[in-house]
């Protein structure tokens, strides 16, 4: 059984947290103060903390636990600053029970296949579950709260965007916050399969099939079978496997290529482009019908050109993942060359920045300042 410590200066919080967990078979134990916490971490096994705001998460890798933080509308910069320093996520009060129980859901099954969670160093333990969506302005915002409102139903979705604004990130949080977060998550890129292959990649295909099937494959669909199946540039695909998948998502089943029995399947289908569907259309390029099957709800991810209030947050978020990757000591940066990042046009959006950013870390010294971003980022 998961156990989890609740640490709060509140007792009514503590109260109503632990009586909800616990009914949903979490064990819970109490905190009044990160110094009371810490010593019942070295006495004592737990799997993840709750961290009720305030700041009291300077200090939270002390506790060597997964940790989730509470806080307030205003306090979202500090949350991201706690994300920084080890926290695996952060719910805004009040706190969206299906949130929450859908990160800790998705961190039991983490456990299942990986090391004791207490044992991992906590600058790497934002990737037990999925990276966090940074930023607290108006725009990403909405994508959140479209998140929290669609991910718990069985409703498909159709996630809009430019290249490289994280429509991917998007995709995994909603099967990480839906009830199908401890079943597969798996992902086809429809753009990088030939359009011979695409069928049998989705589909799979009986052995004999065609010339190199010399056994049988399961596809995407089954192995997504009981989760979410993500099927990413979906305006790349081919008008005949739009047809198949059609079929899929009307009958919720497949036929392996070659064979002649339909397989049934449960599958939760998110898919993402970068075009514009209705243009494809009237092009003729993609079915009317599958586009209605598959935007039930349409979230739209922005470019970062219309959220610069967060390129200085995914900066610093960047800087933390990637200098924990390359073992090196966190950079500073001057407030100056912030200033020049976020009047950049960023036509790659947060894709492009995260690679400008290593650039920096790798060919700075200590400290990034301006004149560094304008040598090493002026293309």
């Amino acid at each position: 059984m998961t156990k989890i410590l609740l640490l709060s200066d509140s007792q009514s919080m503590l109260n109503s947290l632990s009586e909800r967990l616990r009914f949903e078979n979490f064990a819970t134990a109490e905190a009044p103060n990160i110094n009371t916490a810490t010593e019942m971490c070295r006495n004592d096994h737990y799997d993840v903390a709750i961290v009720d705001g305030d700041g009291k998460f300077d200090n939270i890798g002390e506790l060597a636990l997964p940790t989730i933080i509470i806080v307030r509308k205003a306090e979202l910069e500090s949350a991201v600053e706690a994300l920084r320093k080890g926290a695996i996520d952060y719910l805004s009060a009040p706190i969206d029970m299906n949130q929450l129980l859908g990160t800790l859901r998705a961190l039991q099954q983490d456990e299942e296949t990986t090391p004791p969670l207490r044992l991992r160093q906590p600058s790497k333990r934002t990737n037990c579950a999925t990276q966090p969506i940074i930023g607290h302005s108006d725009a990403i915002e909405h994508v959140r709260n479209m998140i929290r409102r669609v991910a718990p139903s069985d409703a498909r979705v159709l996630v809009l965007g430019e290249n490289g604004t994280g429509k991917e990130l998007v995709a995994r949080w909603l099967h990480l916050k839906s009830s199908r977060c401890n079943a597969p998550f798996v992902e086809v890129n429809c753009a990088a399969i030939p359009a011979e292959l695409i069928e049998s990649e989705l589909f799979g295909h009986e052995k004999g099939s065609f010339t190199s099937a010399v056994k049988q494959r399961k596809g995407k669909f089954e192995l997504a079978d009981g989760g979410t199946l993500f099927m990413d540039e979906i305006g790349d695909m081919s008008l005949s496997a739009q047809a198949k998948v059609l079929r899929a998502l009307q009958e919720n089943k497949i036929t392996r290529v070659g064979g002649d029995r339909d397989i049934s399947v449960d599958v939760r289908v998110v898919a993402a482009t970068n075009k514009n569907i209705r243009t494809e259309i009237e092009r003729g390029n993609f079915r009317e019908d599958l586009y209605h099957r598959l935007s039930v709800i349409e979230i739209d991810v922005p470019p970062l050109r219309e959220r610069r209030d967060d390129i200085a947050l995914l900066v610093e978020h960047f800087i933390e993942e990637i200098c924990t990757r390359h073992n090196i000591e966190p950079k500073s940066i001057d407030s100056e060359a912030i200033e020049i990042l976020s009047s950049r046009p960023w036509t790659g959006n947060i894709r492009e920045l995260h690679n400008v950013v290593e650039r920096l870390i790798i060919l700075s010294d200590d400290h990034i300042t301006a004149q560094e971003v304008r040598l090493y980022c002026s293309h």
